[in-house]
């Protein structure tokens, strides 16, 4: 389907070509004046239907010249020199043939405009010298017609290199933002990971408990099922607040607190819901955190955590979170089986998440058997420039 700007050039194209022949030839444009580049020519043949169907079915070609640029550009150099060798006025008539020659360097097809290119500047010279309607070429014409042909390749191919950078601008913003998308699903997917890989421990650590002591005691069984309940709701909470940034226009954001370290008392609460005696030491005064090393901290204890209820067989576990002056330390210890590298508990993945969000804020983080006996994490966390 032809674009209304291809339409538009076509229909300019043509009354350049009829409406400049038109002028040219009822204003005296013919004759010895009109074959400058020959040393003697005949009286041009007046214009007829024929010349001006030819004239116009070279712009009509031109409104396919994008899907077929060689074709478009063999049928306009054949209707030009038919209508060359039948002796009309030249001058104009030669504008369709400049653009399907530009359009199809443009495009790419470098070998056929160039090809074309010679091809015109032999016949369009020597086929009327032939037919007696113009004397052979002087040799200034062959000249000065051969550069301004060479300006003619020249531009197209700046036309064509143009268009090659925009294309390729036009690419890299696309990958940018393909880039940008993945980043943003590969956050989101570690969010979903932390958030249901700690919360559905807890649950399955609670539901055992319930399952054993529904029968012989109830009200024990009563208090892991609402540990059930309130860790099912926040898994819900948080994964609401993580697919937040996927809403679309006009739905309502999350109304619960973004996961940070203001809710760490809360995460160890649950934690210790699970059966595990978690301690929490604070070292240095807490002070406000930029959001990307909040939400950092939070995930990696939360990782931890999950860790020791799932992998570690551990009964007590200690987090450390240490402010100083340019950066946050976070060290958690628990005293279960701390034996193996430290990518084999939690399957690798936990670890590995936790490691390249440290990285990705300048910090550090390293995984493996505490010197006591049980597992450590301890991470780094810069906080100046961080956002």
């Amino acid at each position: 389907m032809p674009r209304p700007t291809d339409i538009r050039i076509a229909v300019i194209v043509a009354v350049i070509q009829i409406g400049g022949t038109l002028g040219a030839y009822h204003h005296g444009a013919h004759g010895q004046r009109g074959c400058w580049w020959a040393s003697s020519c005949r009286v041009p043949k007046p214009l007829d239907a024929l010349a001006f169907v030819l004239l116009a079915l070279g712009p009509l070609a031109l409104v396919v010249r994008r899907a077929y640029p060689r074709a478009v550009l063999l049928a306009v150099f054949a209707l030009t020199l038919v209508y060359v060798a039948l002796g009309y006025l030249q001058g104009p008539g030669y504008a369709s043939l400049v653009v399907a020659f530009v359009a199809t360097a443009v495009s790419g097809h470098r070998v056929a405009a160039a090809a074309t290119l010679l091809a015109g500047w032999v016949l369009f010279l020597w086929v009327p010298a032939a037919l007696g309607i113009t004397g052979a070429p002087t040799v200034l014409a062959l000249f000065a017609i051969a550069a301004w042909l060479l300006l003619l390749f020249t531009g197209a191919e700046a036309l064509r290199a143009r268009k090659l950078r925009v294309v390729e601008a036009r690419r890299a913003r696309e990958r940018a933002a393909r880039r940008r998308a993945d980043e943003e699903r590969l956050q989101i997917a570690r969010e979903l990971h932390d958030v249901l890989a700690h919360n559905i421990s807890l649950i399955n650590v609670q539901s055992g408990v319930a399952l054993h002591l529904i029968d012989q005691q109830p009200e024990q069984a009563r208090i892991a099922l609402s540990a059930i309940n309130d860790a099912s709701a926040d898994a819900l909470r948080e994964v609401r607040s993580v697919l937040g940034v996927l809403r679309g226009t006009g739905e309502e954001p999350p109304r619960t607190p973004p996961a940070g370290m203001a809710r760490l008392d809360e995460l160890v609460s649950r934690a210790a819901s699970a059966g595990i005696d978690v301690s929490l030491v604070r070292h240095g005064r807490p002070r406000p955190l930029p959001t990307s090393v909040d939400l950092a901290a939070f995930r990696i204890v939360q990782e931890s955590l999950t860790n020791v209820v799932r992998h570690a067989s551990a009964r007590a576990a200690r987090v450390q979170i240490s402010y100083l002056d340019g950066e946050l330390k976070l060290q958690i210890d628990d005293d279960g089986r701390g034996e193996g590298a430290p990518t084999t508990r939690g399957g690798g993945h936990g670890i590995a998440g936790m490691r390249e969000r440290a990285v990705a804020l300048g910090g550090e983080l390293a995984a493996g058997p505490g010197p006591d006996g049980g597992f450590r994490v301890r991470a780094r966390l810069p906080v100046d420039g961080a956002r």
